[in-house]
């Protein structure tokens, strides 16, 4: 619980930060260990955020350092679905300017995590899988094997775990 508030603190402290500076709202889609926190998916600790790089332009940089460690994200190098938007859940507690941040699905962390599949990626995704559609997976999956703007070495690495997953978790 300790490290949710943490994170969530340090969240308020941003938005804050950037009604100070009086920047425009902005979304922001978080992906990785702080959106399995945020989001109540599991409680394995993380201090850090990673987010999809929106393109932000650099005044928001100052507004980012707020938060400590964070990394973007390209989606170019990301394994993620181009639909990831619609299933995205936005976190509510953050009304100051509306800035948007939403939290990525669970289903779409599992397979953001099959590029991986360290121990790690492993006991998150038995985890996430109690709070997950099997049927979404699949379709997530096969959104990520359509994309053509996947980096090319990410796509082969994604495809050589993916028979691995799918036989480990059945999915």
């Amino acid at each position: 619980m300790l490290i949710r508030e943490n994170l969530k603190t340090r969240l308020k402290d941003m938005e804050l930060f950037a009604r100070i500076l009086e920047i425009e709202p902005f979304d922001m889609y978080l992906i990785g260990g702080s959106v399995s926190i945020l989001g109540g998916y599991s409680n394995r600790g993380t201090r850090n955020f990673d987010f999809i790089d929106l393109n932000y332009p650099s005044k928001l940089g100052r507004v980012f350092r707020i938060l400590g460690t964070f990394n973007f994200l390209e989606f170019e190098s990301t394994i993620l679905s181009p639909s990831y938007p619609k299933r995205a859940k936005k976190l509510k507690d953050y009304r100051y300017l509306n800035i948007l941040i939403y939290i990525l699905a669970p289903e779409d962390l599992i397979v953001s995590k099959i590029i991986r599949l360290s121990k790690k990626d492993q006991s998150d995704i038995e985890i996430l899988l109690k709070k997950s559609n099997p049927g979404v997976i699949n379709e997530i999956i096969n959104e990520v094997l359509a994309r053509e703007d996947l980096m090319k070495t990410k796509k082969e690495g994604f495809i050589e775990k993916l028979k691995f997953f799918k036989e480990k978790f059945d999915v």
